[in-house]
């Protein structure tokens, strides 16, 4: 699990390539190596039938884990939006249907809240990052990120439901924010700094 040079080797159980470059900086300076599934030889698709973040997290780092016999990270994330009872929540990924693109969810999204006003159009992100070890013990680590949504997309960084969530703090939206302000203020960003820490002493114990 570990190389000569005394680093955790880190399966991240993501095919999506904008996660993993999020990872890559948010995990920076950390004695750890990522590796993706497609480097780790692992072609699988989980059925992620959990009814929470959380749940899910696990069903899809149990899943990579017990494939690779590696450390695996894995994330579940999603946007929920007040007016919509929480949707589209869990089904985030899957909201406009299979194949989709993130255009196709967003403007999903906003046909979904054309008439509501601005001041009822409060949501947040939410992520769970879980890691399970290979002996099987499993830890979880939670972000949010609240904002609203906006009544049309804007910006260029980023991925997902970025272009459409805004933030009132900052004046902009996920997708205007520079990587690095992101890395600070999303969801996933605050979940990986909860989550450095546990690295850390766990790499420590490593190298014993």
């Amino acid at each position: 699990m570990t190389d000569h040079t005394q680093k955790l080797t880190l399966l991240v159980a993501t095919n999506n390539a904008g996660k993993v470059r999020e990872y890559e900086t948010l995990l920076a300076g950390l004695p750890v190596t990522l590796v993706t599934p497609a480097l780790a030889g692992i072609q699988m698709d989980v059925d992620e039938n959990g009814a929470t973040f959380e749940e899910n997290a696990l069903i899809k780092a149990r899943a990579f884990g017990e494939a690779s016999g590696l450390t695996t990270l894995a994330d579940d994330s999603g946007l929920e939006v007040d007016a919509l009872g929480g949707a589209p929540g869990i089904r985030s990924a899957r909201y406009a249907g299979e194949p989709a693109t993130d255009a196709d969810r967003y403007n999903r999204l906003l046909g979904a809240l054309r008439d509501v006003l601005a001041g009822e159009r409060t949501a947040r992100f939410r992520c769970v990052i879980a890691i399970v070890l290979p002996d099987g013990r499993s830890f979880t680590f939670p972000g949010k990120c609240e904002g609203v949504i906006g009544e049309e997309p804007r910006g260029s960084h980023g991925f997902g439901y970025d272009p459409v969530f805004y933030m009132p703090a900052l004046g902009l939206t996920m997708a205007e924010i520079s990587p690095e302000v992101k890395d600070r203020v999303s969801h996933r960003g605050r979940a990986a700094m909860r989550m450095r820490p546990f690295l850390r002493e766990l790499v420590g114990k490593l190298q014993g």
